[in-house]
């Protein structure tokens, strides 16, 4: 009789002990692990999952901790990590910018490209916009403009008009990763915040307002752009008639608001806007955080990046449902803001940023000495 069990074995002529009628299982010579090995590799298993492996295991095989140890196994399964599809929530809590103190103290940037050529040779978009009033400034360029162009046009425009800002969120657009672009920053003061590979939820705000190039009203804030950056509407001939205009055009005509009252309007303005933009970001968040789940992971651990963060999206140059969802493993070399971290990539993928938002990775518990290989990737 095996020590440690409480007498539920029972031994027939065979020589062999059962449990319930079912073969017990001794946890000598790795035989545990050969028998989970042969029914999850073998060429017809097509590598079950860990529910799967245990009710098909439990109706012949017995030991105690059976379950924990199939489930470690599949876990540790390369092939598994590599090519199943995920049925739980991705990895990584929201984090969101900070709101803003003041008017065009923090603005994002992103490019509108492939347009049709105008009269004066203009194909591009350069969009800019005030982080806190959402108010933007669309620049028409030329797709072939040099770093030093862009940086004029900068100046003259965004500059002249509302200052230098303290911080910039981008893309990683070759334009913005120049090492003019970054002196001339440096220079003035201004920190870049640029996006991590392959997650453009980081400038979000310019997407979102390339979207509504047409849209006058921004729902974070509750009020348009115009209103938001002057304090009050803009004057046309559909809105000429309203109360709230005919109103500052008695004050400004009869009695202009100026010094101190300006000062203290402006001042409340700004309050409502950031109390707006508070409110819309803790909605934001909640309904994100639903969605996902958090991911502890440290300097030094090995984790799985993900190959087609999106459904129809080509990485890497391979597509299709045979094609891996995850390669690595890859060691964490630094962290790289709250939700990035900066991964060891191998020669093979060294024309990839190695930052990599925490959204796009996987922790990974199979050996080390494990990897799976880029010549299909």
């Amino acid at each position: 009789m095996p020590t440690g069990i409480d007498g539920e074995l029972e031994s027939k002529s065979d020589g062999i002990f059962y449990y319930q009628d079912r073969i017990w299982i001794p946890d000598h010579d790795n035989l545990r692990t050969f028998l989970i090995e042969e029914i999850h590799e073998t060429r017809y298993s097509i590598h079950p999952g860990a529910d799967k492996m245990y009710h098909g295991l439990r109706t012949n095989y017995w030991w105690s901790g059976m379950k924990k140890d199939i489930a470690l196994f599949v876990a540790k399964c390369l092939t598994c990590s590599r090519v199943k599809a995920e049925h739980q929530r991705p990895s990584g809590l929201l984090v969101q910018p900070v709101i803003p103190e003041w008017k065009w103290e923090a603005i994002a940037m992103d490019f509108v490209t492939k347009l049709s050529r105008t009269t004066k040779g203009h194909d591009n978009i350069w969009v800019i916009i005030d982080r806190l009033t959402k108010s933007a400034h669309f620049l028409p360029i030329r797709e072939h403009f040099k770093v030093e162009q862009l940086a004029r046009i900068y100046i003259d425009e965004i500059v002249s008009r509302h200052g230098i800002p303290l911080s910039i969120i981008s893309d990683r657009d070759g334009r913005f990763l120049s090492r003019f672009w970054q002196s001339l920053q440096a220079a003035m003061g201004t920190r870049l915040d640029l996006s991590t590979a392959y997650h453009p939820q980081t400038d979000g705000q310019s997407e979102r307002t390339i979207q509504t190039l047409e849209d006058i009203y921004h729902s974070s804030i509750k009020m348009p752009p115009f209103e938001a950056l002057y304090g009050r509407n803009c004057r046309s001939p559909i809105c000429w008639h309203e109360i709230g205009e005919s109103h500052v055009i008695r004050a400004t005509v009869d009695s202009p608001i100026v010094g101190p009252e300006l000062i203290q309007e402006t001042t409340d303005k700004i309050t409502q806007i950031r109390n707006n933009l508070l409110a819309a970001l803790s909605r934001q968040k909640s309904y994100a955080d639903k969605r996902h789940k958090p991911l502890e992971v440290t300097v030094g651990d090995m984790v799985m990046l993900k190959v087609s963060p999106w459904k129809g999206v080509v990485r890497f140059g391979r597509k299709g449902k045979l094609a891996p969802r995850y390669v690595g493993p890859f060691k964490i070399l630094k962290r790289i803001g709250p939700v990035a971290y900066e991964l060891d990539l191998p020669i093979e993928l060294n024309k990839v940023h190695p930052v990599f938002h925490i959204a796009n990775l996987k922790k990974c518990l199979a050996d080390e000495n494990l990897h799976v290989p880029l010549e299909d990737i």
